[in-house]
């Protein structure tokens, strides 16, 4: 490699340098305390309250926790006016939403209805997204129907497989509350896009599979979910088909596509697929009644109750034999609840230069979830087709939420024994086509060329969830991520840096392979936090240069003489990660080589201080950057060949 002969620097540089901090002014307690800040409370939310009177705070601590009374103030007629549209929108397409999606979790269909009546009330008041408008979800609802069904009959016991529903409603609530009040929503975040995307491309794909009931007209159907389980059953009982079924089905998912068609020629007639499932449904019932289609194959939901509500607090279910898998349920479907739900959020808000806060999200979410189970609802999150369709009609607040609300409680005051002749293939074709929607092939496509791994992960849990269940698959790719994740930690990326010329700036001489080293000196940087996941391997890693170099060197006639270590990009380090720093220093020391460091962060150099690293290496060998450090240590050897003999 080339080598870089640096001119010889004043003596006044090194005797004037500007000295490094070692010394954390902080305590113990309060450098804990920091830590503890910027692990749960990175955004500061609270960081007004303390420039207000008692009164005052108080008043902004409600105002966070009830975004409601912040905006509802400023409220005016104009984004009324666009609220009404929206939430008018949004409620023509959660009546056949919710009836299918009820259906999905083998639910009565009024149970669908109900979710977006009292959820979008308390989600109004507490909700922080001006854009996203809650429901119930294909894939939670398909969930909770494999792990609900596994312990309960919706056919045997339908009371209480319905009850066991509202009952993992409230375990999901509770738990999503103290995920935002305790600001945990870190732990969400370990359900990677990747993730989300593989498995709701999987589910996507179950759920279509289990649409074939309806649409081939079988009156009854296999439990399991898998591809390979669906299939055998469709083909082995081929004799069962009605092909009038399949006819009506086909007419009406063309008739969706086509709706969706035209909004995509046409973006202001957005409101075309909106209503179209409400359509299918009303054209669906009408068309039932006049032919009877009972009589050809054509099988229709049956009665729905008239009537709002009814109150179920008094039937959750806390029986020890049903806990566990309440609990299961619970936080399996609020973790992909709230991860599609804060997801959806921020995406939205940030197409209007906007920020939506995941904690209190979580606290919303948890409080409607809490309250809709005392209400006869289950799981309730922020589903992507609702919220898109919201925020296309222009909603400018929440109140787009509680109109949809008011609409569904006159549906369910009036209109509900409508649809008692919505035919269930009109409902398998919306599901459908809704479905094929979540199947992101572009997204995994992007993932594929960007980064492999990511695409492999996404592949886990769809090919998981497809072909086992759809537990196994989220599980295994929320397992690769974290292997990953731990991998990153555990190897992390130590680079040799040479200068670029010309310039007092030192970068990876892989990525700028023009840099150019320094005769006699290796300089490293480490990029990560060293602790004892990582400790070992940083030490071979660094020893394994040092070899390097040193053969380097000795074939240019030439000797190491220092290590330079540029520590920015460590953030902390821990007691195994000094000891690995102490151990190379003394394997240098034998070997003549001095170790040198570089812009030490203060929390890792008052470690080292106290670890008494520093007065090993010597505090006149710490050196606010690289290229002082480099002209130090050019001094120093000049000198040291000028003294010797």
């Amino acid at each position: 490699m080339e080598m870089l002969e640096l001119p010889q620097q004043q003596q006044q540089q090194r005797h004037h340098r500007i000295k490094v901090n070692l010394t954390n002014s902080r305590s113990s307690l309060a450098s804990f305390g920091c830590d503890l800040k910027e692990t749960f409370l990175p955004d500061d939310p609270f960081r007004d309250l303390k420039h207000q009177s008692g009164c005052g705070a108080a008043c902004s601590l409600v105002k966070y926790f009830v975004p409601m009374l912040e905006w509802a103030p400023r409220y005016t007629l104009g984004k009324f006016r666009s609220d009404l549209l929206a939430g008018i929108t949004i409620a023509t397409l959660a009546i056949p939403q919710g009836i299918s999606y009820a259906r999905l979790a083998n639910l009565p269909p009024v149970v669908g209805l109900y979710v977006s009546f009292v959820p979008p009330l308390i989600y109004g008041i507490f909700g922080s997204s001006m854009n996203l408008a809650v429901g119930n979800v294909a894939a939670v609802s398909l969930l909770l129907s494999s792990m609900i069904g596994s312990e309960v009959s919706a056919s045997e016991s339908p009371d209480l497989y319905m009850y066991l529903f509202f009952t993992a409603a409230f375990f999901t609530g509770v738990f999503e509350v103290a995920l935002g009040i305790f600001r945990l929503g870190i732990l969400v975040d370990f359900l990677s896009r990747s993730t989300i995307t593989g498995f709701m491309g999987g589910t996507a794909i179950i759920v279509i599979m289990q649409q074939l009931k309806g649409v081939l007209g079988f009156k009854h159907f296999t439990t399991k979910t898998d591809v390979v389980s669906v299939l055998h059953f469709v083909f082995s009982h081929t004799s069962e088909w009605r092909w009038e079924s399949v006819l009506v089905g086909v007419c009406f998912i063309g008739f969706l596509f086509l709706c969706k068609y035209v909004k995509a020629k046409v973006p202001r007639l957005f409101w075309v697929p909106a209503i179209a499932p409400l359509l299918v449904v009303v054209l669906g019932g009408v068309f039932a009644y006049l032919v009877h289609g009972e009589e050809h194959g054509i099988h229709i939901v049956g009665p729905l109750k008239k009537g709002l509500n009814p109150i179920s607090i008094t039937h959750l279910k806390f029986q020890s034999k049903y806990l566990s898998v309440l609990l299961k349920a619970g936080l399996v479907s609020g973790f992909l609840a709230l991860s599609e739900g804060i997801a959806v959020g921020r995406s939205l808000a940030m197409l209007k230069n906007e920020q939506i806060d995941g904690n209190k999200e979580m606290i919303a979410f948890g409080m409607m979830n809490i309250v809709g189970s005392w209400f006869s609802c289950y799981l309730t999150t922020g589903p992507f087709s609702k919220s898109a369709v919201n925020f296309d009609a222009g909603c400018k607040t929440a109140m787009s939420n509680v109109i949809m609300s008011i609409c569904m409680m006159l549906v369910l005051l009036f209109l509900a024994p409508l649809f008692e002749y919505t035919p269930l293939v009109s409902l398998a074709a919306i599901i459908t086509v809704a479905m094929i929607g979540l199947i992101e092939y572009e997204k995994a496509h992007h993932l594929f060329k960007v980064d492999k791994f990511d695409f492999v992960i996404c592949m886990a849990a769809f090919f998981g969830v497809i072909f086992f269940n759809m537990i196994i698959g989220l599980m295994v790719s929320v397992g690769l991520s974290v292997i990953r994740a731990l991998l990153y930690v555990a190897r992390p990326n130590t680079c040799k840096l040479g200068n670029i010329a010309g310039t007092d700036m030192f970068r990876d001489i892989e990525q700028y392979p023009d840099c150019v080293g320094i005769p006699n000196m290796l300089i490293l940087k480490m990029s990560s936090p060293v602790y004892y996941a990582n400790a070992s391997y940083s030490r071979e890693r660094i020893l394994r240069w040092i070899e390097k170099e040193e053969s380097i060197a000795n074939k240019n006639g030439e000797e190491l003489h220092y290590l330079i270590l540029d520590m920015g990009g460590v953030t902390t380090i821990d007691n195994t990660g000094i000891g690995m720093l102490i151990e190379v220093y003394r394997n240098l020391e034998r070997r003549h080589i001095r170790v040198v460091l570089a812009n030490p962060r203060l929390q890792v150099a008052d470690k080292l201080v106290l670890a008494k690293y520093i007065e090993m290496v010597g505090e006149e060998w710490v050196f606010l950057s690289v290229n002082e450090a480099v002209s130090a240590c050019h001094f120093s050897l000049q000198e040291s060949m000028t003294i010797a003999p």
